[in-house]
């Protein structure tokens, strides 16, 4: 009886042990199968993140490739168009001689609007910026009225819009009167010691975007002889790559200075233009053609935001909740492209949708966002790059309109889009300046080295508003 007893002890002994160690596998197991967890979340999201990048580096390459691979296509096709109008020009009732010297005199000019302009900025950038608020308006109305004077069906057209774009844009210019004093300031320190070398480059890229347009206007004249659809179809192709390309030239520009500017800014350092301008062929081509890109038509998406928001105002409850939802889409666009994140492509080696994802971040959490949304450099820049091409309508077109009526709208319509060109890449340099000066302080608001121009104007536009 005693050792029945005895052996139903050890058995229930052994049972609680049994069950103690069951309790404690129990409780091991959350804890391995959580660590489990996080190890294979890790390991995902690290395979995410990789394969993220991978794939940004493969668009990238796709754009470069692209770029290349159309200036291969075009150069060929500007080439056939040539040879083919010089060939057929008689027999078309094409006049070169009437044709090509206005346009290419035009082109000439929009090289010279953009070399003393760009002398102009450099010697005082606050009073060229009141030059261009004011003139450009004056200007795109004289070309306005001379489309008029042309009197085609798409001279009254462009005209009408032209001087219709010349009294919105003298209106903005009153507008806007107020934030001059703050924008020259910024443009004054901006544009202070730039660096070595910059004149040299942006010349020569100026140099190389006149005898570029000089080039495609060969094709556009060969496709304007024989004027089938095809042909039509030919020129917006050249028109779409002289677009294109005066971008990628303008943007590297603008990756290269800013780099400069930024280093010199944010640590005092002075690094060799050339140098900089090696590193960005090099590395960051491919975030210089998908900037050119995207930017212009972000920036369209987001000015036509503004504008539809300003007209909409609040008295049609269904206009105001379309005008918002627009606004909405524009604000999450510039996000993901604007031409502040080309700061840290140059000095980041980013690529161009993360950088600039990364610096609108930044400037939204500084409370920077009003105050860029505001900044006049942008506005400042095309309305230079307007004052250009105006420049050059008026000067192809009055020729050609002299000597050769039917020519006259087309003529002036290219002569404007080159001269645009143009002084959009003069004004790069600028641009890219005022950026870097930003981007540095959105970095270390602490820097000594920095102006304290924004810190007074965040100051004061919490203080007062717009």
């Amino acid at each position: 009886m005693k050792r029945s007893k005895e052996m139903n002890k050890d058995t229930v002994t052994a049972i609680n042990v049994q069950n103690f160690h069951i309790k404690v596998q129990e409780e091991k197991l959350p804890f391995i199968i959580t660590n489990q967890l996080i190890f294979l979340q890790v390991e995902e999201s690290s395979i995410q993140l990789e394969t993220e990048m991978v794939a940004g580096i493969l668009v990238l390459r796709l754009f470069r490739v692209l770029f290349f691979l159309h200036m291969v296509l075009i150069a060929i096709l500007v080439t056939c168009l040539t040879i083919r109008g010089l060939l057929s020009a008689h027999s078309h009732h094409f006049h070169p001689k009437k044709w090509y010297p206005p346009l290419l005199t035009a082109t000439g000019c929009a090289g010279i609007v953009a070399f003393t302009w760009q002398w102009f900025t450099l010697c005082n950038p606050s009073r060229a910026l009141r030059t261009a608020f004011w003139l450009s308006p004056l200007l795109t109305c004289a070309a306005g009225v001379l489309f008029v004077l042309i009197g085609s069906a798409a001279g009254l057209t462009i005209g009408v819009i032209a001087i219709v774009l010349a009294l919105i844009l003298f209106l903005y210019a009153c507008w806007v009167n107020p934030r001059f004093n703050y924008a020259t300031k910024v443009l004054s320190i901006a544009a202070a010691s730039p660096p070595a070398k910059t004149t040299t480059v942006v010349n020569l890229s100026i140099i190389t975007g006149t005898v570029y347009s000089c080039f495609l206007v060969s094709g556009i004249g060969g496709a304007t002889a024989v004027g089938t659809v095809m042909d039509y179809l030919f020129i917006l192709a050249i028109l779409a790559s002289l677009a294109w390309s005066t971008q990628v030239i303008r943007n590297t520009l603008q990756v290269t200075i800013a780099r400069v500017k930024y280093l010199h800014f944010a640590y005092g350092l002075d690094m060799d233009l050339r140098i900089a301008l090696r590193d960005t062929f090099k590395y960051s081509m491919g975030s210089v053609c998908i900037s050119s890109v995207l930017v212009p038509i972000i920036t369209v998406v987001h000015g036509s935001a503004r504008a539809i928001s300003l007209i909409a105002g609040g008295a049609d409850e269904f206009l105001f909740s379309c005008a918002n939802c627009y606004a909405a889409v524009a604000a999450t666009l510039v996000s993901y492209g604007n031409r502040w994140g080309l700061v840290q492509v140059g000095v980041y080696n980013k690529g161009f949708v993360q950088a600039s994802m990364d610096t609108w971040e930044m400037l939204k959490r500084l409370g920077l966002e009003p105050i860029i949304d505001r900044d006049l450099t942008g506005s400042f820049c095309f309305l230079s790059g307007m004052a250009g091409g105006a420049i050059c309508t008026l000067v192809g077109g009055a020729w050609t309109f002299a000597v050769h009526k039917s020519y006259a709208t087309e003529v002036s319509i290219y002569a404007f889009l080159i001269g645009y060109f143009m002084c959009r890449i003069e004004m790069a340099w600028l641009q890219s300046c005022v950026s870097a000066y930003y981007i540095a302080y959105t970095e270390n608001p602490q820097n000594s080295r920095l102006d304290p121009a924004i810190i007074f104007r965040l100051e004061e536009f919490q203080r007062y508003g717009d």
